[in-house]
């Protein structure tokens, strides 16, 4: 598959990272659960049907925009801890991987602006902080565990993106009002805004908590290259431990968003049949040596993104079944 990109460009996409189709049928439900929860019970027209569709056509152009420039900016570290990746193995050159970043990059701005203007001010501002973290800050700063502190970054986007989105294109609310000339408005409540951070905590919490696994299984790579994760910075052993609270913290808030936001039992019960059976997951890293955390760092690392995706697909199962029971009247 020596340099293929230009020729058959889809095929490389899919066969640059391995995706389970399940994760990329997810990444959909993902984008869509956001202004699904942020808009409630009410009618659904072509005005909030649009807004999802081109939520999920930014979020995912960006999600597969951030990948491509993180390949590209960590050139360096995959060549010690992912050898096999594209740029590392030579399977493509490092310009012509910028073209595609470029690409996916302009359709994530386009999509944000056809949503609102301030989509559009959030995923610039987070395209700008991502780009200077991975090519420069988390190779200098040395503040300890600066690299994982702003991993999540990109996911906490999209709790704050779907929020927004309604905020400014379809309010519920107007208890809170703000207006700049050119930007529009953005009309919110006190309660909503909770909601929004009560999402933003959890997945923080869970997407660092599945972060914290695979720093463990790279920590090698980083420490040769002075990246500073919570591995590198207070040892396997303590990184695997703070993972476990931030895993059990994520819990605390699921639950929490099922008691503040219009989210059902059928959520509750599913959210905490998935918690429970990941949970030893992360107890069992807990328990292991430090010389045997290495390999295990990836498989949790792998579960805990797993749960992450499933929380945000049961926001939008739970969601959707009670937006048809709205329409329908069917319980």
């Amino acid at each position: 598959m020596k340099d293929n990109l230009p020729k058959r460009p889809l095929s490389f996409l899919f066969s640059w990272r391995p995706f389970p189709i399940y994760e990329l049928v997810s990444y959909v439900l993902m984008f869509a659960s956001v202004p699904m929860l942020a808009y409630g019970l009410h009618t659904y027209d072509w005005e909030i049907i649009k807004t999802i569709i081109l939520t999920i056509l930014a979020l995912y152009s960006g999600f597969l925009a951030a990948l491509i420039w993180n390949d590209i900016t960590d050139i360096d570290i995959d060549a010690v801890v992912h050898p096999d990746r594209p740029l590392p193995g030579g399977r493509v050159s490092s310009k012509k991987f910028f073209v595609v970043a470029l690409i996916f990059s302009a359709m994530t701005f386009t999509f944000a602006i056809l949503v609102s203007i301030w989509c559009l001010i959030l995923v610039g501002a987070a395209a700008l902080f991502v780009t200077f973290h991975n090519k420069y800050l988390k190779k200098i700063v040395k503040m300890p565990a600066y690299s994982e502190i702003f991993t999540p970054l990109q996911w906490v986007v999209v709790a704050i993106f779907g929020f927004l989105a309604i905020w400014t294109v379809l309010p519920q609310t107007a208890d809170f009002t703000f207006t700049l000339p050119l930007f529009g408005t953005i009309s919110t409540s006190g309660s909503e805004i909770q909601n929004m951070i009560l999402l933003v905590l959890f997945t923080y919490l869970a997407d660092n908590a599945h972060d914290l696994p695979e720093g463990i299984h790279d920590a090698e790579g980083d420490r040769k290259l002075g990246v500073k994760t919570y591995a590198t910075s207070f040892g396997e052993k303590t990184a695997a431990k703070i993972s476990f609270s931030m895993f059990v913290f994520s819990g605390v808030l699921g639950v929490l968003l099922y008691i503040r936001t219009l989210l059902s039992p059928i959520f509750l019960v599913l959210f905490l049949i998935v918690w429970i059976i990941t949970l030893p997951w992360f107890y069992k890293l807990l328990k292991l040596e430090r010389e045997n955390l290495a390999e295990l760092g990836r498989i949790v690392g792998r579960k805990g993104y797993d749960y992450l995706l499933m929380v945000y697909n049961l926001v939008f199962l739970d969601v959707l079944l009670q937006v048809i029971n709205y329409h329908f009247k069917i319980v």
